[in-house]
């Protein structure tokens, strides 16, 4: 019998002196061995996962029963009703995690009151909005067998087509004007359950089916340069318009779409596990056990005798072993504020001031890219759209800084599932990098009907979703005073408008022609996920 795992540290802050050992930078399907300068840098470090709950499906049940200010959900239920249950794709969570799901698991449990209750008109929708179809194989995943072999195969358990004529519908429109566009099937139920994973605190809440289950008319009226630069922290829900505008669409929902009863879930960040293969990624670099630092070295070198697409395979074959460490289910905003409690719970590292610097080494994997290629977009958006805005409060770097992150960044794509991303680079980024620049050529991708055909019935994600990608940037690049990539492809880094840097000591060189000589810096140790109370 394991023994009791001790209570988790928090994280912290730590600064850099001479014994400080080198820091794992994560580099795409790699990792790099880093020294920062001593007396000016520190790293802030992610605090330890969660206890996950004793009993996970006992708690799901539980929230079922004694949801938060709403109905039982077993009151809601009634022979001849239609049903939809929607649930989040497959961009979450990342790294997927190892069976059973959470999205499995809380399905299977209102399945069996579904069943009790005499309900035959059921959907099982995933909400995908514009992002790519998920493979069958994908669905099972996320769904569990039981589930699958029940739906799949009648056509009620399928994915989310925001382009199809017949299949949509507008709800209204904001007090700001802003189109609210659904799923028809969705708008038309009795009862909307949305099954919702939050990795970070931007998940969730109204984003869930304003987003999720919307279109291109509902999706880009917050998903465009004016609102991602006055999001000044996606993860911030007090600083992001982004966060507004899904509410605001919550309130037209409300008011004249169908009741939902939000069903929201978080994860602790046991992403690489307590013993295994990858578990001294967890662990803070002077604890490494002398094992921790043998397994390294070999797997170091075992990564270096593979191509990239034997590394690719055996990264994106990882499950993370996370653990449920809440679930909540009622109304939409009563659940989101619990929900967004324990997200923070989990990621909050106190920061006190700010540095000229903030160093970063990319993973393998964005929400974006499972099963798929991590393209020069794609990298962009994981260091200046996700890891940039993991603060709350303000910025960890000074305005007018510089961003150091490190990926190999390959002038390389999937053709499958970012056909439109192949364009965009090749053409778009070549004219122009300014994301209101950009955005004049939004139409002409998001209508094109070649990028519509392959969305559909391909697993491609939309047209317009490589210019999405560009604006998430866009707060950063506004910030920023320059961006810097350590170890990538200097072509396609140049495309990107970024810098290219062969190691970590001349991108600090080239980063004091922004900052002057011997800057402060910051290096943010995800992952795991961590987010910077920065005071």
């Amino acid at each position: 019998m394991s023994k009791p795992r001790p209570n988790p540290r928090p994280g912290f802050v730590l600064e850099v002196d001479r014994q400080t050992p080198p820091i794992v930078f994560h580099h795409g399907e790699g990792f790099r061995l880093e020294k920062l300068p001593v007396g000016r840098s520190r790293v802030i470090y992610p605090g330890e996962p969660l206890h996950g709950m004793k009993d996970p499906d006992s708690a799901i049940v539980e929230a079922l029963l004694n949801p938060i200010n709403d109905d039982p959900l077993p009151s809601l239920l009634k022979p001849g009703m239609k049903l939809t249950i929607a649930f989040d794709d497959i961009s979450l969570p990342l790294p997927p995690m190892a069976k059973p799901d959470v999205r499995q698991r809380i399905l299977e449990a209102v399945l069996d009151l579904v069943a009790a209750a005499g309900v035959d008109d059921v959907h099982l929708i995933a909400a995908l909005a514009l992002h790519r179809r998920m493979t069958d194989a994908e669905l099972r995943h996320a769904v569990g067998d039981r589930v699958f072999e029940a739906f799949h195969p009648h056509g009620l358990l399928y994915n989310h087509d925001a382009e199809d004529p017949d299949g949509m519908v507008i709800l209204g429109k904001t007090r700001h004007d802003e189109d609210v566009q659904m799923s028809k099937r969705a708008a038309e139920s009795d009862l909307v359950i949305y099954v919702n994973i939050n990795l970070v605190s931007m998940d969730g809440g109204w984003k869930s089916t304003a987003t999720g289950l919307s279109g291109y008319q509902g999706v880009k009226v917050h998903h465009n340069p004016e609102t991602m630069k006055k999001s000044t922290s996606f993860m911030d829900q007090d600083k992001s318009e982004l966060h507004r505008s899904n509410w605001r669409q919550g309130e037209v929902i409300k008011a004249s779409g169908p009741r939902i009863f939000q069903i929201e879930s978080t994860l602790n960040t046991n992403t690489f596990g307590y013993d295994g293969p990858l578990s001294m990624l967890q662990k803070r670099e002077w604890e490494w056990s002398l094992k921790d630092r043998g397994s390294f070295v070999v797997m170091n070198a075992g990564l270096k005798r593979m191509t990239g697409a034997q590394r690719r395979k055996a990264f994106q074959s990882w499950r993370a072993p996370y653990e449920l460490t809440s679930v909540q289910a009622g109304e939409v905003e009563a659940v989101h504020k619990k929900t967004t409690e324990m997200v923070y719970k989990q990621h909050i590292v106190p920061v006190t001031g700010q540095t000229d610097v903030v160093t970063m080494g990319l993973p393998y994997i964005c929400p974006y890219n499972v099963n798929s290629i991590m393209n020069p977009i794609l990298v962009a958006v994981q260091g200046l759209g996700y890891f940039f805005n993991l603060y709350r409060g303000k910025p960890v770097v000074k305005e007018g800084g510089v961003l150091i992150m490190s990926h190999p960044t390959p002038w390389e794509f999937h053709p499958v599932h970012h056909p439109s991303y192949i364009d965009f680079f090749e053409q778009v980024l070549a004219e122009t990098t300014d994301p209101v620049e950009v955005q004049k050529y939004e139409k002409q991708y998001a209508e094109d009907e070649w990028y519509r055909h392959l969305y559909r019935t391909s697993y491609a994600y939309h047209g317009v979703h490589a210019h999405y990608m560009w604006y998430w940037c866009a707060h950063a690049m506004d910030y920023l005073g320059s961006v810097i990539v350590v170890g990538g492809e200097p072509k396609a880094v140049r495309r990107l408008g970024f810098k290219p840097a062969s190691t970590l000591q001349d991108a600090l060189e080239m980063a004091s022609d922004t900052v002057g000589s011997s800057p402060t810096i910051t290096h943010i140790h995800n992952p795991p996920i961590l987010m910077a109370d920065v005071t």
